[in-house]
């Protein structure tokens, strides 16, 4: 029996078309600059987000993190949210290389900062203090396409303040296709942009960092002391490329199977004590009454196959190895643990 997984969309297995792909790419040693596949996907990807130059990293983690080392040197720091990945969920990676000081802020329920206290935490030119240097955001944030009105305000922010802005943009592309808006409107506010191409599009690895020449010049030297100099690796940009051609308009359809899910739970949560959050993209958050609760409804789920994350606050993530009448087996499997618990 097929497994269902909804624990994030990380977990989606290449297409027979995407692994054809990898088999017939032409490749050569990155680090020369001579594999033909990651120099037209870099090019591509560039264009496609408005910048000059990018770079392909191993991961999300390494992508971001070759975007702050490239922005500030030790003892310089970045503004960040409390919940951003590259503050929270990256091994600290900013601080332990770079010697980069975060300074944290709590994250609105829009996925926002709140940017009059952002302005109150930019530094002053003192030498008690770390020199301000950037304004690190995200979008998606926990599923929630980030106001492009915002992100100029920012900008501006950003610019009176002689700071450079980054975005983990690890699922722009859900953001690309629940906004209606192109991959270089929503990256221009940014001098550095992180995108995830292993999430919503299904490549099985990889993630591109794109920003001006003289940046991503830098980056690539970070990429090389970290240990992501590739050498024959356009395989994995022909999962990219491929994934581009073909995966960027089915994400709608993960969008769809999420606000149904959402719709689908809201009604049982009425009569059992749980909430289920607004849905804009691929991710439905369920409050639950207690953490309690989600480890039993982990373990029930398990032994019909289903494979959730444990919690008070329950993340359910529609990907492209998710169909619909799956998700309605879900749905039943759901009541059948309330009728019983």
């Amino acid at each position: 029996m097929k497994r269902l997984d909804l624990r994030s969309d990380t977990v989606t297995q290449p297409t027979s078309a995407m692994r054809e792909a990898m088999a017939n790419a032409p490749v050569g040693d990155d680090v020369y600059g001579e594999d033909p596949s990651i120099n037209a996907l870099e090019r591509r990807v560039a264009e496609m987000l408005g910048k000059e130059s990018a770079l392909l990293c191993a991961s999300g983690t390494q992508s971001n993190l070759c975007g702050l080392l490239a922005h500030c040197r030790n003892g310089e720091e970045y503004i960040v949210g409390q919940e951003y990945h590259t503050y929270r969920y990256e091994g600290g990676g900013a601080a332990v290389v770079g010697g980069i000081v975060p300074q944290p802020l709590e994250v609105q329920a829009t996925g926002t900062l709140d940017l009059d206290l952002l302005v109150s935490r930019i530094k002053p030119d003192d030498p008690h203090f770390p020199i301000t240097r950037l304004l690190a955001f995200e979008n998606t944030h926990a599923g929630q396409v980030i106001d492009q009105d915002y992100l100029n305000k920012a900008r501006r922010i950003a610019d009176q303040h002689g700071l450079s802005m980054h975005l983990d943009g690890a699922r722009l592309v859900n953001a690309v296709v629940a906004s209606d808006r192109s991959f270089s409107e929503l990256a221009a506010p940014f001098d550095s942009v992180s995108i995830c191409c292993s999430k919503g599009l299904g490549a099985p690895v990889g993630s591109l960092l794109v920003g001006s020449n003289a940046l991503i010049a830098k980056a690539r030297r970070w990429r090389k002391m970290l240990g992501g100099g590739m050498r024959q690796a356009g395989v994995i940009a022909a999962a990219i490329d491929h994934a581009l051609d073909n995966h960027i308009e089915r994400i709608k359809v993960d969008h769809d199977n999420a606000a149904w899910l959402a719709a689908a739970l809201a009604e049982i949560g009425q009569a059992h004590d749980f909430s289920v959050r607004p849905v804009q993209t691929n991710m439905v958050y369920l409050d639950l009454p207690s953490a309690e609760v989600g480890a039993s409804l982990q373990r029930y789920m398990a032994a019909e196959n289903i494979i959730v994350p444990a919690g008070k606050t329950l993340r359910l993530v529609t990907h492209m190895d998710v169909e619909r009448a799956e998700l309605e087996k879900f749905v039943t499997h759901l009541q059948k643990f309330y009728a019983n618990n």
